[in-house]
């Protein structure tokens, strides 16, 4: 029992904008988005969208907590509302991680702006490769430094920054990189996500801040005489704790212990030792390496290509053997063409997962004469070739064979705690990731193991997309890639049959595997931050058992052993509750500059004694930035009470599940009267479909989990579907009509309308909107009695919520009593709007003053200097013992005088500069202050109620 006015009521309570109720305003994210609603990430989105004045905010819950997710609950409630100028800048290695997430769980489209992409559509006409509105743009910090001009040209919503304490060193000159991405998005409103904002130096936090609003600090200057130098180091706290409290927020794991689970890392480590054609092989090939100059390997990208060879080198003899004959046959190329050195195929030679630009360029070498380089050309040939033999001839490798019995052992123990039979096997490379698979398939995993890599053309992977088309046909999904579907099959299969899953790099980015507990290391990464991403695939948010992590380790490989060390014990990878901490990965500026650290050492050192002696000194240097000296003072500037934290988180759930829950409603409610008899319902309402022609089509469900249980669609606001039957429900014209609302048919108490039985009045509904520092729109529901005796605005919505029927289609105008009720909610509103803008104003405004204060700080103490200094000197003059000692102590007095003279000359004018700037911006800030208000007639009933 439903009728079109009450259906046009919900359609406009579920596309209301802006409004000033932030939780409820926020579920409207929620319902579109396929996340757990987790209530410090609730907490986290509404304190990044708490202030229209805002120019950012700084998100840094500890590690583990789901930033992800409180970005993407930003990004989704700024897409909902139509303000779809949004970038996504991250590490080159999180791109496609960010993709899957954005669009999998918020169904955000997204598209990676990359060199190639941005070739591709400047080629197609397009101007500015960054000015798109239909999708979420994301780049890595280094493409987005080099097209600041362009980026800077966008008037973006949302920027979002992850890792962003790559940013906290922004005011430094040599920067290079945070200054240009700075520039870039200056005045757009920032989303920094860290869980290290502060690790070595207060001014960090200077830097982050300053990188988000320039306004909160003075400059450097004082900032460092303020509170670098502060003697009373409480009240320095209290002060920087003031300044941040709207900037940033932070969450601790202990604090929502409550509310996630967290399972723990148990390491396991197997030992093998490589046949002596193996160490050969290493030995003769590392040697080749470490050579000054190499006529294969390009000068201008030496780095990166020793860098791709060594890990080539230590995953397998077939990995290795493949790229030597391609260097061979490159040499040869080289050869016919006159010795013109050309660039080889780094895409063949490289692999996949390699970021060349997180390398850049080594500095160009000359090339020798053609006689000499011909000499060497041939030389080489021979010993690559040489090589490549030798790797040809090693069908068997000692570390895939000890993969039999780790592999065994440790199935056995995800097993004995409860855990599938199932593991993820992480290489470097295609050609190791073929011999792993035939290896494993011919010794009792046939039809066991699931490959996944960059392209996943194989026959296998082919088949298996196909049997997942069969499953799902008539399913529509979120992504229409093939590549993104290819990879969603992939995954079922490792889920629902496999036991093995064989991934590099680039395949598994952005994986969840949570209900996978088993990760081998077969080729272990030399950066930290590669194998924390690599572990995080399985050791995740959702993760119910205990993971445990394999690692290899080559017994006669010195430097192989030193780089597990400083892995294992230095970044704490493997075990703990969290591997490695915050505390730790967040004290490395560049996971790439320690791969690049450790490069050194495998090409400059030759004897165990050297090769130990090296990483010693690497293991001191990042014990200096991997301290924890700063915990103290980062608990006190950034830490929050567990007491404050734990009301406010639970506050936060509840409110925003009651939203939640009434916006699920409203949406099955008006679904369910805009279809009618057109549509298939459960019995209890939580899932309906559509008839089809030859069957019927997919079960919508208005809970994501259910969809994804019963392979069913996640039936949202922002379906198409849903997006129909409300314009749908909106746009009916409806005159006034005469409705009873059953109370009995409501099948609850509801204590409020019971006087109400057997009466009679009128409603009215009215959408205000006003448009200040945002537009913001508000639906004002006014009712009466008979007697023209007001009814209380709560009540009137729980009255036209109740079953209902239309008894006269066609009423006269209601009486004008309503219109002057509906102008007084309206006043109301208003009111609660220029209390709340008021509020911001003068948070913003006070910001201004110690902004203001902060920048004359540094003139003032000078001033006091100069003072002190000149009452020194009259001292001094005092004790002057000959006449030419008192003239020249005067002399030296009047100097000092004119000089201070001159400095508060100069303090005034500069105080007067900077009063008047602060003042500038406060008046820019009150004149968005200016509100336009409209107000729309909706609807009119003449209710009864039985």
């Amino acid at each position: 029992m439903t009728t079109p006015y009450q259906s046009k009521y919900w359609g406009h309570a579920l596309t209301l904008k802006g409004s000033s109720d932030s939780v409820a305003n926020l579920a409207r994210s929620i319902a579109n988005a396929r996340v757990d609603l987790n209530p410090h990430q609730v907490d986290a989105a509404l304190f990044a969208i708490r202030s229209p004045f805002s120019k950012g905010v700084l998100l840094a819950d500890e590690v583990g907590l789901g930033k992800t997710i409180e970005a993407g609950l930003v990004l989704s409630q700024r897409w909902a509302e139509r303000h779809r100028k949004l970038l996504i800048i991250v590490p080159a290695t999180l791109r496609n991680q960010w993709a899957e997430e954005m669009e999998e769980k918020f169904y955000l489209p997204t598209c990676i702006l990359d060199r190639r992409s941005y070739n591709k559509l400047r080629k197609s006409g397009i101007a500015n490769p960054f000015d798109q509105s239909g999708t979420v743009l994301i780049v890595s910090y280094q493409f987005a430094a080099q097209r600041g001009n362009e980026i800077r040209r966008i008037p973006w919503d949302v920027v979002v920054l992850d890792e962003a304490h790559r940013m906290r060193n922004v005011y430094k000159p040599n920067s290079k990189t945070a200054q240009a991405i700075y520039e870039a998005i200056e005045d757009a409103n920032k989303l920094l996500l860290t869980a290290t904002p502060l690790q070595n130096s207060l001014l960090e936090l200077y830097g982050l801040s300053t990188f988000i609003d320039s306004h909160v600090f003075g400059d450097i200057d004082s900032f460092k005489e303020q509170f670098v130098r502060a003697p009373n180091e409480a009240l320095r706290n209290r002060e920087i704790r003031k300044r941040l409290a709207p900037l940033c927020t932070r969450t601790l794991r202990k604090q929502v212990a409550e509310y996630i689970r967290f399972t723990n890392r148990i390491p396991f480590t197997q030992e093998f030792h490589p046949t002596d054609d193996e160490q050969d092989l290493y030995d003769a090939v590392s040697t080749y390496l470490q050579r000054p100059t190499l006529q294969a390997l390009p000068a201008s990208q030496r780095a990166l290509m020793t860098m791709v060879l060594r890990k080539l080198l230590a995953s397998s003899t077939f990995a290795i053997a493949e790229t030597l004959q391609r260097l061979v046959h490159r040499l040869e190329h080289l050869a016919e063409q006159e010795y013109e050195v050309l660039d080889p195929d780094m895409e063949a030679i490289m692999e996949e997962g390699q970021e060349e630009e997180l390398f850049g360029e080594d500095e160009f070498q000359p090339e020798p004469d053609p006689a000499t380089l011909r000499e060497l050309i041939e030389q080489e040939i021979a010993e690559l070739r040489t090589y490549a033999t030798l790797a040809q001839s090693i069908t068997n490798n000692a570390k895939g064979e000890a993969l039999f019995t780790a592999l065994e052992r440790a199935l056995q123990e995800a097993q004995a705690i409860g855990a599938r039979r199932k593991a993820v096997i992480f290489t470097e490379s295609r050609r190791t990731q073929r011999y792993l698979h035939d290896l494993l398939t011919a010794n009792g995993y046939r039809g066991k193991v699931v490959l996944l890599n960059g392209t996943n053309t194989d026959p296998e992977c082919t088949e298996i997309y196909s049997r997942w088309l069969a499953r799902h046909a008539g399913n529509p999904f979120p992504r229409e890639s093939k590549q993104v579907a290819m990879r969603t099959a992939l995954v079922e299969e490792f889920r629902d049959h496999a036991e093995i899953l064989i991934a590099t790099e680039a395949g598994a980015e952005g994986l969840n595997l949570q209900f996978c507990s088993l990760v081998v290391n077969y080729d272990l990464p030399w950066n930290p931050q590669r194998v924390e991403q690599r572990i995080g695939r399985c050791h995740r948010y959702g993760q119910e058992h205990d993971v445990v992590v394999v690692n290899f380790l080559n017994r006669r490989n010195e430097a192989d052993q030193r780089v597990f060390q400083l892995l294992a014990e230095k970044f704490t990878l493997f075990h703990g509750v969290f591997g490695s901490s915050d505390e730790v990965l967040g004290a490395v500026e560049s996971g790439v500059d320690i791969e690049r650290r450790i490069l050194k050492v495998y090409q400059t050192c030759r004897t165990p004694a050297e090769i130990n002696a090296a990483f010693d000194k690497l293991q001191g240097e990042l014990e200096e930035q991997i301290q924890a000296r700063m915990a103290q003072t980062r608990q006190a500037l950034l830490d929050n009470f567990d007491e404050e934290v734990h009301a406010r988180l639970k506050l936060s759930r509840d409110r925003a599940m009651e939203s939640l829950d009434l916006r699920t409603r409203w949406l099955a409610a008006l679904t369910r009267f805009e279809l009618g008899d057109g549509a298939e319902w459960t019995p209890d309402g939580t899932a309906f479909r559509l008839p089809g022609g030859t069957g019927s089509l997919p079960w919508h469900y208005f809970d994501w989990k259910a969809a994804e249980e019963n392979a069913g669609i996640h039936y949202r606001p922002e379906s198409e579907l849903a997006r129909s039957l409300i314009r749908q429900a909106i746009e009916r014209p409806l005159p006034p009509a005469e409705v009873e609302f059953d109370y009995a048919a409501h099948g609850a108490i509801v204590s409020a309308l019971e006087p109400l039985r057997g009466r009679s009045g009128w409603l009215a509904l009215a959408l205000l909107a006003v448009e200040s520092l945002e537009k913001e729109e508000f639906l004002l529901l006014a009712g009466t009695l008979e007697d023209g005796t007001p009814l209380d605005e709560e009540l009137c919505h729980k009255l036209i919520a109740l079953p209902a029927r239309v008894l006269r289609p066609d009423l006269p105008h209601p009486p004008p009593d309503l219109s002057g009720l509906l102008h007084h909610l309206a006043d109301a509103r208003l009111g609660q709007v220029q209390q709340r803008n008021l509020k911001f104003l003068e948070e913003e405004t006070d910001k201004l003053y110690r902004w203001a204060d902060d920048l004359k700080y540094g003139p003032e103490r000078e001033l006091k200097e100069m003072d002190r200094e000149i009452t020194g000197a009259r001292r001094a003059a005092g004790l002057a013992q000959t006449l030419q000692e008192k003239l020249d102590a005067q002399k030296a007095i009047r100097a000092l005088e004119r000089k201070r003279t001159q400095k508060r000359r100069e303090l005034y004018e500069a105080q007067d500069a900077i009063e008047m700037q602060r003042d500038e911006l406060i008046e820019k800030l009150e004149g968005q202050l200016g509100q336009r208000v409209e107000q729309e007639h909706i609807l009119a009933v003449h209710w009864s109620l039985i």
